[in-house]
């Protein structure tokens, strides 16, 4: 079995994630996948159903036996209201237990005017996303929140993010819970963006590398199937790794010469202005890429190089399955295919020979999806895993239908 991507073995969120990814449609279907006794998956189903999360009915195709039930997640099982943050904007949806995602809308917003603004107009935002869930008959069972900076594990505490002065310690979760009254969860934008790609597209690989490529750079890590934050929530930070070509530029964490300075969607729209050409931010600088302008095309290229560059010492040494770009400027195909040519240039022959490298399938809503299934995942209103940990299924008990 690839690494679980939704809580141990047999979880709450492990049995909601089989069934709504299509791996399993009934009971003896969990019962083959978990390799549990079919005594103890009856009990956890049985409890996922009495809470709404699931539904039992009708008659699948018959394996020789009865015809088992049909298990689904049930349409009003839950959700969570989610917010992808960036530095200048947001976007805001809904991620319902299945992986879906309804009322996604793109607002600007600057946050780095400080918290106390950007809790105000987020709060007021996510009071409108509610409303309108609960008017529906949905449950909203918590807020997940991807944030554009490294995040303490375990705390949704912010730490040390650049460019954004009067965020550094702030507990952006424990506030977001007092002020809406509900459950919340905060992570790094990239590593959601990995956990988003990897449980709705990709859950089937244990090792990935997700880039989040735009205004800024940041990457994603999963590993063994689960995200990995690191210590102190800045594991992925490629932003900030000094490569050759940016010099002594000054970068806004406080040090020179970062990949940010020289790969990142604003570097490459202050280049264009040295040059003489006006873009209405990262939108202008990918209009001109896709009309064929020679210094757009260029910049973004030379961008890819370096983002490639950087990643070739992560791909050598993680060894990843896949590395998938995401962000605003992987829309750009002169980026992504200079990253892959630098990939396959500088990595160990070991290194890329299943090495997939494109671009992500969840696409804008891959934060969206990452910070509301996290926050599901977090707030199941049942927790079966809790039990003690049963014995494998014994040969002489046969699965349930």
């Amino acid at each position: 079995m690839a690494g679980t991507p939704l809580g141990e073995p047999g979880s709450a969120q492990h049995i909601v994630h089989l069934v709504s990814s299509g791996a399993a449609s009934s009971r003896a279907d969990l019962v083959r996948e978990l390799g549990l006794a079919a005594s103890t998956v009856s009990l956890r189903v049985q409890e996922l159903v009495d809470a709404g999360l699931l539904t039992e009915s009708g008659e699948g195709a018959s394996r020789g036996g009865r015809r088992p039930r049909l298990l689904r997640v049930a349409s009003h099982g839950g959700v969570a209201v989610a917010a992808d943050l960036g530095s200048h904007h947001a976007r805001l949806g809904v991620v319902d237990i299945g992986g879906t995602v309804s009322d996604a809308v793109d607002l600007p917003h600057d946050i780095t005017a400080g918290p106390d603004s950007a809790v105000d107009w987020l709060c007021g935002q996510v009071d409108r996303l509610v409303a309108r869930q609960r008017e529906e008959g949905r449950t909203v069972r918590a807020l997940g929140v991807a944030f554009p900076g490294p995040v303490q594990p375990g705390t949704g505490r912010v730490l040390s993010p650049s460019r954004m002065p009067g965020w550094h310690r702030h507990a952006l979760r424990d506030v977001l819970a007092e002020r809406l009254g509900l459950p919340v969860t905060v992570d790094n934008d990239a590593t959601m963006m990995a956990v988003g790609e990897h449980r709705v597209a990709r859950p089937e690989l244990d090792h990935l590398v997700v880039v989040k490529a735009g205004r800024g750079i940041g990457s994603g890590v999963i590993s063994a199937g689960r995200p990995h934050d690191g210590a102190n929530g800045s594991a992925g930070d490629i932003s900030h790794v000094r490569v050759d070509a940016a010099g002594d530029r000054p970068c806004s964490c406080g040090n020179i010469g970062c990949l940010e300075t020289v790969a990142s969607g604003a570097a490459l729209i202050r280049e264009l202005a040295l040059q003489g050409v006006e873009v209405d931010g990262t939108t202008g600088l990918l209009r001109l890429v896709a009309d064929g302008d020679p210094r757009a095309t260029t910049l973004v290229r030379t961008a890819g190089r370096h983002i490639g560059t950087v990643l070739s010492v992560v791909v050598n040494f993680f060894n990843p399955q896949a590395v998938a770009l995401g962000g605003a400027l992987a829309t750009a195909e002169p980026l992504v295919a200079a990253v892959r040519g630098v990939l396959y240039e500088r990595c160990l022959p070991l290194a890329t020979a299943d090495l997939e490298i494109t671009t992500t399938v969840t696409g804008v809503d891959a934060g969206l999806l990452g910070a509301g299934l996290t926050a599901l995942r977090e707030h199941l209103p049942t927790t079966p895993a809790a039990h003690p940990a049963p014995a494998p299924a014994p040969q002489e008990e046969s699965a349930p239908a």
